[in-house]
Order: C-alpha cells, then structure tokens, then sequence
C-alpha cells in the first residue's frame, strides 16, 4: 500500500519558505505503512531462479540448479516457441506444524532453430539440464572453396 504524495508548489524566490512546507505531513505516517507492509509477504507469489544458457554445434542447453526438489515436482513445457521450466519444492512438515511449499519458475523464448518435438530434459544431482536439438538447416555446414 502506497499513500500518494502531494507536492506543493515551489516557486523560486530569495524569501525562505515556511516550516511547514518544508516536508510533507504525511511522510512519517506513509514511512510506518511501507514497513509494516513491507513484513507480510504472500505465499503465492512465484520466484525465478537462474539459468545457464549455452550451446554447441549441435544443440542448445538450459541449465538450472534446483536443489532440494523432486524430480516429480518439476515440469517443463515447450510451446510456441517459450521453454517453461516451473518447480515447487515441499517443505516436510514436522509434528504440530503444517506442509509449506514454494514454487518458482522461469519462462525462456526459444529460437526458431530448435526443433521442439526433440527437446529432452535430465535432472540429476540437483541440476536440471534441458536439451534442445538445432534442425538440420540450422547447424553450420562446411563448404569446400574451388580453385579456378
């Protein structure tokens, strides 16, 4: 929650201004709103993560680090050329309290080059690398240079 801040007009002039348009009455109250809503944050709110994204002759990789989660609780989609990658990691409950979960998830858009029905992905060691196949036209070809 933010209040709106009202300006006053300032005007240049040699006379000093009076104390009470120096600051803002509400500023002190506005100051105490901003902390206390700034402690309550919602659960639904998703995160990102980093990812590495490199290549090689052949293909194209996304690599992302998501430690602690199973490999049940992620999902990765490719559609119209967006690469999804969304995970939700589950927090055991413990006697007396309940199961907490966070999701977090990251959307890349995918170069045409890619065949998307190829796509593959491995999860091993907390690391997720999504593998994806450059088309045939896409990979760089050598060409022989003729002496005349």
């Amino acid at each position: 929650m933010r209040i709106v801040r009202y300006s006053y007009p300032s005007y240049r002039s040699f006379a000093p201004a009076p104390a009470v348009f120096s600051r803002s009455p509400w500023s002190g109250l506005e100051t105490e709103i901003d902390r206390l809503f700034a402690s309550v944050e919602t659960p639904a709110v998703t995160q990102r993560f980093p990812v590495d994204l490199y290549e090689d002759e052949s293909n194209a990789y996304v690599r992302a680090e998501l430690p602690g989660i199973n490999r049940d609780d992620i999902q990765v989609e490719m559609t119209d050329g967006n690469l999804s990658i969304s995970a939700v990691r589950k927090t055991p409950s413990s006697e007396g309290q309940v199961e907490q979960s966070s999701s977090a998830s990251r959307t890349l858009a995918i170069p045409a080059d890619v065949a998307a029905e190829k796509v593959s992905a491995a999860y091993e060691n907390g690391v997720l690398t999504v593998t994806l196949p450059k088309r045939e036209t896409a990979k760089p070809a050598k060409v022989t240079v003729a002496v005349k």
